[in-house]
């Protein structure tokens, strides 16, 4: 007998589901159905690191998207003779995100600090390819990343009304 509910829906195999889920967890992800999800699946190459490996540094350019599987990714800032942690990514987390913006490059190191790393990368040429040819997803995508950003913008106003003011916020919003 024919299944007339899912007649015609795609069946997902365990790996993919088990990606769904993973991708489902992130911010800019949580909006997206799994038939939605299936076009970045082909392209989300898992890649194995090692302690104290670099994923990137500051200035490379902006050649991926970065989802933490498993691990730990420590996010740096060189600064005079040494480096200043900015922040742990930890898995489910993502990294590099200023790879959806064309001809970007590195704001920060990232650099395994766990034994081992499982890392997803997305093409940057990959995402804008698929956000290029599915205006839909473009429109969640960016709205999350829109979220996301105006929470940073918060975070920062916060941090500065709390540090009474010692660097510059008018640096912020660019040169004078």
């Amino acid at each position: 007998m024919i299944d007339i509910l899912n007649f015609g829906k795609k069946k997902y195999s365990k790996s993919e589901l088990e990606l769904f889920s993973f991708l489902a967890k992130n911010p800019i992800f949580k909006d997206l159905t799994y038939r939605e999800m299936a076009l970045f699946a082909p392209h989300m190459y898992l890649r194995d690191y090692s302690e104290n490996e670099v994923v990137f540094f500051r200035n490379d350019p902006s050649n991926a998207f970065y989802l933490l599987k498993t691990g730990n990714v420590r996010l740096s800032i060189d600064v005079s003779q040494g480096f200043e942690s900015l922040f742990d990514v930890a898995p489910g987390m993502m990294f590099g995100e200023n790879a959806l913006l064309d001809n970007s490059k590195r704001l920060y190191h990232a650099i395994v600090t766990s034994e081992k790393a499982r890392i997803y990368a997305l093409p940057t040429v990959t995402l804008h390819d698929i956000l290029s040819s599915n205006v839909e997803v473009k429109a969640k995508i960016l709205h999350s990343f829109g979220e996301l950003y105006d929470e940073y913008a918060q975070n920062l106003f916060k941090a500065y009304k709390r540090s009474f003011g010692f660097f510059d916020l008018s640096q912020v919003f660019g040169p004078k």
